[in-house]
């Protein structure tokens, strides 16, 4: 798990407490058992904060869902939040990883992570990657064709042009 994504849970924990909520176990549990990892060397396979996600319940279809902290924070039926104890569970498993949940009820399912679609702090990474390249590529650059300076865009009227021996004259004043 990373950092950021246990600060969160963090603060999740203790306003829960308050409430006397039923899922201050889980979290508690999941806290104490957490592995923490920097950002920016978690694995792109591990479920963060944000990533979009395909799982299944039980023997159950396929679903995919992007883990958020709120429900709120996306269209209904395509996020999933961390305030349930199905998001919860996924926060900081691997792609092939299966956890036994316990719902409220007493009920217990178990939860595979089939692929982690997107993750942002890998996103971030790729992105940063890839600009770094860019930056150490323009020695291989070969230029084409270039335009005379003399040149104008179409449509640009041309201003007036003065040369060394060229006396723009009076009306210039």
């Amino acid at each position: 798990m990373t950092t950021k994504d246990f600060a969160v849970l963090e603060i999740m924990l203790e306003r829960r407490r308050a409430f006397a909520d039923p899922m201050v176990d889980m979290l508690e549990h999941k806290l104490s058992n957490a592995d923490l990892v920097p950002i920016d060397l978690v694995e792109p396979d591990v479920v963060t904060l944000n990533s979009r996600v395909v799982f299944c319940i039980g023997a159950g279809p396929a679903e995919t869902r992007t883990l958020v902290r709120n429900e709120v924070s996306g269209p209904v039926g395509s996020s999933l939040s961390i305030a349930t104890r199905r998001g919860l569970c996924m926060l900081g498993m691997a792609q092939g990883q299966a956890a036994m949940i316990e719902q409220a009820d007493g009920r217990r399912e178990s939860i595979l992570i089939k692929a982690v679609l997107y993750q942002p702090e890998a996103a971030r990474r790729a992105v940063k990657d890839k600009s770094q390249a860019e930056v150490r590529r323009p020695h291989g650059l070969t230029l084409v064709y270039s335009a005379a300076a003399d040149r104008r865009p179409l449509g640009e009227e041309a201003g007036m042009r003065q040369t060394e021996d060229d006396d723009p004259g009076p009306s210039a004043a």
